[in-house]
């Protein structure tokens, strides 16, 4: 199983972007020094508590501090821009990073953003399955371009100005080939959306905001779109995230994971409770339908959706997770505020270098014990 990192650190609006975005670049490079497989950077251009408004420029500043880990948008909002800039941007990036790079993706969801451009009234999941087809559409194809789908709002043409001998009206194609890996994040139970992923080959990532119990739904509707394109799921391909916090004892996780009233996870899920429901889309925090929102209490919410305990703890957790849900190929790690940065940083070394390699140790054991059994 790998190891990756998502960060969305929901940083308390008073603090200076100017600390907290080099707070996120240390981040990004600790994990990098501790043998991450891939860090995602999210974007939103009208939350002060979210920082990056452009993972593409946020994920630029660490290519050259970072050797290994691929950087990955965390998500590229593909409704926010016209397909050529993002498919250009997307392909200089790659390579840039010479091929560290995956397209995470996703239509945008924060309302105050569409409606910062414009576009409140517009479908922003029709735009992002339009412009997706465009991207694809430039880095498959050489120009001049002529690129022109039924019912598809972007049409991309070079045909007029190209000039074929100095390669105007060429765009970059990615480094990797025949593209990057692209990744979707899934955050409702049952998305129909995952199915889509299974049939054009993107990977799903299921974000850290769902209760355990919803996970299942997306292995299902994955494996259902590679079935109908005739392939069979790889669970490596499926990615899990989760809040997590790893401390050297257990007093000290409790403190700093649950019961603390400052601490960075109660921050967090008090935040994320207020701003879906702001958006009506706390229902993912719920265990059934009928159950009713005065249950979702900040402590209901670190109980369910934090992890938290010494390395041993951790462990257990996990394996546990990967017995109910099924297997699963990368646990991504969820990054907070850095309110205690020793805790924080500790945390990170802890789940690198003590709580993964015994994970993976017992999946292995039980992996060997099956193929003799059998």
């Amino acid at each position: 199983m790998r190891l990756g990192m998502f960060m969305m650190p929901l940083h308390p609006a008073h603090r200076a972007p100017s600390q907290t975005l080099q707070e996120d670049r240390e981040a990004v490079i600790l994990a990098d020094e501790l043998g991450f497989y891939d860090v995602f950077v999210g974007e939103h251009l009208t939350e002060k508590s979210e920082n990056v408004t452009n993972s593409f420029i946020f994920l630029a500043t660490v290519i050259n501090d970072t050797k290994n880990i691929k950087l990955g948008t965390g998500t590229s909002n593909l409704s926010h821009s016209h397909p050529t800039l993002i498919a250009s941007h997307a392909a200089m990036f790659d390579h840039l990073s010479r091929g560290r790079f995956i397209f995470g993706i996703s239509p945008g969801a924060l309302s105050s953003d569409a409606e910062a451009l414009g576009m409140l009234a517009e479908d922003r999941n029709k735009l992002f399955a339009e412009a997706i087809d465009v991207i694809l559409a430039i880095w498959e194809r050489d120009a001049p371009y002529d690129i022109d789908f039924p019912g598809n709002r972007f049409k991309v043409t070079t045909a007029k100005t190209s000039v074929p001998e100095i390669e105007r009206g060429s765009m970059y194609k990615p480094y990797q080939k025949p593209r990057p890996e692209i990744v979707g994040t899934v955050v409702a139970p049952f998305s129909k959306g995952v199915i889509a992923m299974g049939e054009r080959d993107f990977h799903p990532l299921s974000a850290n905001f769902l209760l355990e119990q919803w996970l299942p739904s997306h292995w299902t509707n994955y494996a259902q779109g590679k079935q109908n394109v005739g392939q069979v799921a790889d669970p490596s391909d499926w990615r899990i995230a989760r809040t997590i916090f790893v401390a050297d004892d257990d007093k000290t996780a409790l403190r700093y994971g649950r019961t603390e009233p400052n601490n960075p996870y109660r921050y967090y899920w008090k935040l994320l409770l207020k701003k879906m429901m702001l958006s009506k889309r706390h229902a993912i925090f719920k265990t059934h339908q009928e159950q009713d929102d005065s249950e979702l209490t900040e402590d209901y919410m670190v109980d369910r959706l934090v992890i938290c305990g010494s390395v041993n703890k951790v462990v257990d957790d996990i394996l546990a997770l990967r017995e109910r849900v099924g297997d699963f190929g990368e646990i991504v790690y969820a990054n907070m505020d850095w309110v205690d940065p020793v805790l924080a940083k500790r945390s990170m070394e802890l789940m690198a270098t003590e709580v993964m390699p015994r994970v993976n140790a017992a999946i292995g054991a039980s992996q060997a014990k099956r193929g003799a059994q059998a």
